[in-house]
């Protein structure tokens, strides 16, 4: 049986209640339903590192970012350059089984152009090189860290000029002058919905008129100066959306699903392509992205937290037309972002390296019942779930919640202080301490050698948190735009 070739999709920063066909009645998202309608979607998939580079360092690698040490943007250069000369980058073992490698859109790595096993890469970095040189009067806001507002705006450029138009032209271009005598992988990598929110003003139009759901506070966040302070910490630092009201709110979530929507438009247009090129029959499509958004839920923005609207992520997987499996398939079984490299070695017929432990995807029923989620984002934010209950923990502030999803999806009722809830989150709590000791024993007070059997002897060290409103030293704006010695407009 020839190897078929491969197509990932991902978006940066869509969490997982942003698909019509999952249940959200808000947003228009025709060709996701139809990859849900086609495939199997996966409806319980986390990351271990809700931010960018972390989890595109598991997509690369397969380890989790508690195994391989990124756990925050800036600590992946040494992992991934190792990796890339083991051979061990998905793109760098699917080159040497004879695929055409290619990455269209963002990467997030650092040397922006080493390429890690592709043999083509195309950043954001090019297209604002591109867009320069255009010498137009109006120029697209730069994807970065110094322009994360969360305040809706109307793009300053046309849908044809937008980024997300950019990176599925360039994914359409590959599909149409390939090597058609070898398989390929492709990876389309979009920049959106994440910030900044500045949809085209064709999607912002079709979202006008649209009621949007509220942001969720459950009885631990009613109000937020009563929010656990800790866990507010980042968005003290990087946005101002724990300051806005209900009509600003409701805005920024209207313009954040017409960003989501018009990458949807333009999966259409790669779609058509794909179809213009007889490429259904013999393509797997799979679809996630590296991390949510908070959106305001619990007062919250942005990432890096263990909460829904931060590490739940939506996965699709469309196998081949005509394959005879089974399609329109809900998988709920737990996942996570470091499923995706077996998988996709799978599917191209190679053996993944040793010491993966993440599960391929491609026998669902086969998925174990009692898996155990852990997260660890930047040594500060930890998680244990467990037959969907979830213990969430900061060293900011040394506050513990916990949640019985299986009652309470969106996190409204803390179990924590729940006396028939203890023996339930002392079972979590141990299981944390024991995996932090075993992959972050720096993070914690006392490195005891027992401490597999002993977990009760740890804890971890803890930081005051800030005191709301004043105690930020102010927002982080990141490079100036004309700096291109790096990627930042990833």
């Amino acid at each position: 049986m020839p190897q078929p070739n491969i197509l990932l999709i991902t978006t940066d920063q869509q969490r997982f209640d942003t698909i019509n066909a999952w249940g959200n009645t808000h947003i228009f998202t025709p060709h996701l339903n139809y990859m849900a309608a086609m495939g199997t979607s996966y409806r319980s998939c986390y990351a271990c590192c809700p931010i960018c580079v972390p989890s595109r360092t598991t997509i690369m690698t397969g380890l989790h970012g508690y195994e391989s040490g990124v756990v925050s943007n800036a600590t992946h250069e040494t992992v991934m350059r190792e990796q890339t000369r083991l051979r061990r980058t998905l793109p760098a073992l699917l080159t040497d089984a004879g695929y055409q490698t290619c990455a269209k859109g963002k990467m997030h790595f650092e040397p922006a152009r080493a390429c890690y096993g592709f043999e083509q890469m195309t950043l954001p970095l090019d297209y604002m090189r591109q867009y320069d040189r255009k010498a137009e009067t109006a120029r697209p806001k730069a994807h970065g860290i110094g322009e994360c507002e969360m305040e809706p705006v109307i793009s300053t450029v046309e849908v044809k000029d937008s980024i997300t138009t950019w990176i599925v032209d360039q994914s359409i271009d590959f599909l149409e002058t390939r090597d058609t005598t070898r398989p390929f992988f492709l990876w389309t990598s979009f920049t959106k919905p994440h910030p900044p929110f500045d949809p085209c003003r064709d999607f912002w139009s079709l979202y006008e008129n649209i009621p949007m759901p509220e942001p969720v506070y459950g009885g631990w966040s009613r109000d937020l100066a009563g929010t656990p302070q800790g866990f507010l910490a980042g968005a003290y630092e990087n946005t101002n959306m724990h300051l806005f009201g209900p009509r600003q709110l409701e805005a920024s979530r209207r313009a954040y699903y017409a960003c989501i929507t018009q990458i949807d438009y333009a999966l259409g247009r790669l779609f058509g392509a794909m179809r213009e090129n007889d490429l259904f029959r013999n393509t797997w499509i799979i679809f996630t992205s590296d991390h949510g958004e908070m959106l305001g839920d619990h007062h919250m923005s942005q990432k890096n937290l263990f909460f829904e609207g931060s590490a739940h992520v939506p996965l699709l997987i469309v196998p081949p037309a005509g394959s005879g499996i089974p399609h329109n398939l809900t998988v709920d079984s737990l996942t996570e972002i470091a499923d995706i490299y077996p998988t996709i070695l799978e599917l191209a017929g190679v053996t993944p390296p040793e010491g993966i432990t993440g599960r391929s995807l491609l026998a669902p029923e086969k998925l174990p019942k009692d898996r155990v989620f852990y997260g660890d984002s930047l040594h500060t934010n930890f998680c244990v779930m467990k037959d969907r209950v979830k213990l969430v923990y900061t060293t900011c502030g040394d506050h513990t919640l916990l949640f019985d999803l299986n009652s309470d999806p969106m996190e409204r009722n803390d179990l924590s202080t729940d006396p028939a809830w203890q023996e339930k989150k002392n079972e979590l709590w141990r299981l944390l301490l024991k995996h932090t000791a075993e992959t972050a024993p720096e993070v914690l007070e006392k490195n005891a050698d027992n401490a597999c059997c002993d977990p009760s002897a740890l804890r971890f060290h803890t930081t005051r948190p800030p005191r709301f409103p004043g105690d930020m030293p102010g927002r982080w704006f990141g490079f100036h735009y004309h700096d291109y010695s790096v990627d930042t407009f990833h």
